[in-house]
């Protein structure tokens, strides 16, 4: 089969001075982009997530066979009992499974196993990983790059939300098998971040902490 193309479609030229201005005034609003933990639960439009989610989509992936899924929780049911199965792993996770130079690492950031926010945020958004599909008649079509993929659109999918003006959280309680089965999602499905979105709080306090310099983690050639 060959391929088939069509005409690039919407791209426009700016100017120096426009691109430079476009980058600057999107560094600023990403450099006021923080991971939250404290969030109201003033619950958040459905075309608004729904935008986010579509611009997710637009990521590049491997082949463009688009190896993700997104599921959307908003049931407090659901939530309480997402919270309950993550805390009982993040409990062992603290207490058995992390080595100490791990939990030196997140000290600054003053976590522990309690994650009330996962029932006080209006909305979760659990995006799993597909490393194949299924056809119709059950035939297992591989998927490639899943990782990179996935990664890719979980990023699109923040800036989404930051720009719209939600706060979020990435949360990567290990294992994360429980959400296949609370949210009955399929076994070539693996959830990889369990992401908090909703409004900050109006005592919200984040941890007080920097970004390394751009001579410190790019180089030019």
């Amino acid at each position: 089969m060959s391929p088939e193309f069509e005409p690039l479609f919407g791209y426009s030229s700016m100017s120096v001075h426009d691109m430079q201005q476009a980058a600057l005034e999107n560094l600023e609003r990403m450099r006021r982009r923080r991971s939250v933990r404290d969030f109201s639960p003033v619950p958040i439009p459905d075309s608004v997530i729904e935008s986010c989610l579509k611009a997710a989509g637009t990521a590049p992936s491997g082949a463009n066979l688009q190896p993700w899924h997104f599921a959307v929780v908003r049931s407090p049911e659901v939530k309480h009992r997402i919270r309950i199965a993550a805390e009982a792993e993040e409990r062992e996770f603290y207490e058995q499974r992390a080595p100490q130079e791990w939990l030196d690492a997140l000290a600054p950031l003053g976590t522990d196993a309690n994650k009330p926010f996962l029932e006080v945020a209006p909305c979760l958004i659990v995006i799993f990983a597909k490393a194949y599909d299924l056809l119709p008649d059950g035939r297992r079509v591989k998927n490639y790059y899943v990782s990179e993929s996935v990664g890719i659109a979980t990023g699109f999918l923040i800036q989404a939300l930051h720009q719209a003006g939600l706060a979020t959280l990435t949360h990567t309680p290990s294992p994360m098998a429980f959400l296949n089965e609370i949210l009955d999602r399929p076994s070539n499905e693996r959830p990889t971040i369990l992401l908090v979105v909703g409004f900050p709080s109006e005592n919200a306090m984040v941890p007080k902490i920097g970004k390394k310099t751009l001579a410190e983690f790019a180089s030019f050639h």
